[in-house]
């Protein structure tokens, strides 16, 4: 398999909380994970935190719970939430899945990045 050039996405409704964009393979991938889990109460939550060496980090991960604040859209059944701090870094943000020899693994691409380390996972 091959990751496409020009990844397809979904665009979240105009009423959407955060301008995080899930591609339509990403969200492919987000349902297949879940249902290996048997899951169908969990979101993809995505943020950044404090660490690095350009002092932001990415997380991604699967959360049962929704907090006070958090942004949410959905993107083909997929609800991605970002917590309200996160939101201003990861604005116009779009997670996508590569699947290729040399990566397989999800991807965000994230304008508000200007800087990143040799390790790859840092911004700032």
């Amino acid at each position: 398999m091959s990751l496409q050039d020009s990844p397809t996405t979904t665009q979240a409704p105009s009423d959407a909380g955060h301008g995080v964009v899930l591609t339509d393979l990403a969200a492919e991938k987000v349902k297949s994970l879940l249902e290996q889990e048997g899951r169908d109460d969990l979101r993809l939550r995505v943020g950044v935190q404090p660490g690095g060496c350009s002092g932001l980090i990415y997380q991604l991960y699967f959360d049962e719970r929704t907090l006070d604040g958090d942004l949410l859209a959905d993107f083909n059944g997929v609800e991605v939430v970002v917590d309200r701090m996160s939101a201003p870094y990861l604005d116009g943000a779009t997670i996508d899945f590569a699947d290729t020899i040399e990566k397989q693994g999800f991807t965000i691409d994230n304008p508000n990045a200007g800087s990143s380390c040799a390790c790859g996972d840092s911004f700032g």
